[in-house]
């Protein structure tokens, strides 16, 4: 059997979960460890039999509960490199000093080089105390990187890391996982079609637009995940300031109602059993909005068997759909 769980879905937090065959992948930890956990249970799925987590980008509301997520399950965690190089850096933001503090820096560091040519002798690095690599080696990329202990204070330890590229597929136990590249404001910005069983998955949020790579991508899925982010007029109209609406209105931002019923009318081929609305803004969006526009835009061709029109939740995980 088939499963596809959405835990939670918005500017707060994202989480899904994919079952097949033997294998439990979830798609970005962008609740609380604690959290995650209580949904996941709350929608039937155990943690512990979670088998890898995968990333689309390393912006907070899906990354927010990556690393302790990870520590807890040690279990391996799949990113682009360029995801892995930014959410590291968030994760580790180099200190600013002063001029004065530099100089200071300096200095001690010159008397320690001194030290050690006088006494003749180099002290060598401790294996149990260095630090992970934050990038693999090129010989680390196709096969999975186990690190060594947790360092204490180190926020970016994970038990395992393995990275992939867009436009290339890659099998996680029995899924098969199709990443592409999407158009939004991040570091290497993903989606993906599952495939497990015969059944087909496409997860398409945070993209400021539709580009030709996604529409194919998208197509003869048997369950399609989209993002109807906002309606235009409340985000025109609504609190945020005017630099954060033309980042969401800009082409690496994300899709407003108008845009994803446009697809669903004119480009999405109609094959889907499921058409879940995904990644609603709170402040900019209602419900009630986003299932008109995409209702009229699918035209009728919603029905019990076919093309389900529904809504994921940002407080509470969606019901199971099986396959």
């Amino acid at each position: 059997m088939v499963r596809f769980t959405v835990l939670a879905s918005g500017s707060k937090g994202n989480c899904t979960v994919i079952t097949g065959g033997n294998t439990r992948i979830l798609v970005d930890a962008g609740l609380s460890c604690r959290e995650l956990f209580r949904r996941m249970r709350q929608a039937d799925e155990d943690p512990a039999t979670l088998d890898a987590i995968i990333i689309t980008h390393e912006h907070s509301d899906h990354v927010g509960g990556l690393a302790v997520t990870a520590r807890k399950l040690g279990i391996p965690v799949y990113f682009t490199e360029g995801t892995h190089r930014a959410w590291v850096r968030w994760l580790s933001p180099r200190k600013q000093m002063t001029y004065a503090q530099w100089l200071e820096q300096c200095r001690k560091q010159a008397t320690a080089r001194m030290a050690e040519a006088d006494a003749g002798t180099v002290e060598e690095c401790d294996p149990e105390d260095a630090e992970p690599s934050a990038e693999p080696s090129p010989t680390q990329n196709s096969e999975a990187a186990p690190l060594k202990a947790a360092p204490e204070k180190d926020p970016t330890w994970l038990p395992a890391l393995q990275f992939f590229q867009a436009g290339k597929p890659l099998q996680i136990g029995d899924i098969s996982v199709s990443p592409f590249t999407i158009p939004h404001d991040a570091a290497d910005p993903v989606g993906f079609v599952f495939q497990v069983e015969g059944v087909r998955m496409a997860v398409a949020t945070d993209l400021g637009y539709i580009p030709p790579n996604v529409k194919a991508q998208l197509k003869c899925v048997d369950l399609l995940l989209l993002e109807s982010n906002h309606d235009l007029e409340m985000l025109r109209d609504g609190p945020y300031p005017w630099s954060v609406k033309q980042r969401v209105l800009s082409r690496v931002g994300h899709l407003s109602n108008e845009a994803a019923s446009t697809y669903l009318e004119s480009e999405y081929d109609g094959k889907a059993t499921y058409v879940i609305l995904a990644h609603l803004s709170e402040s900019n969006n209602l419900p009630e909005l986003a299932r008109i526009a995409a209702e009229r835009a699918l035209n009728g061709r919603a029905t019990l068997l076919g093309n389900r029109l529904l809504l994921a939740e940002q407080h509470e995980p969606m019901s199971t759909i099986c396959f």
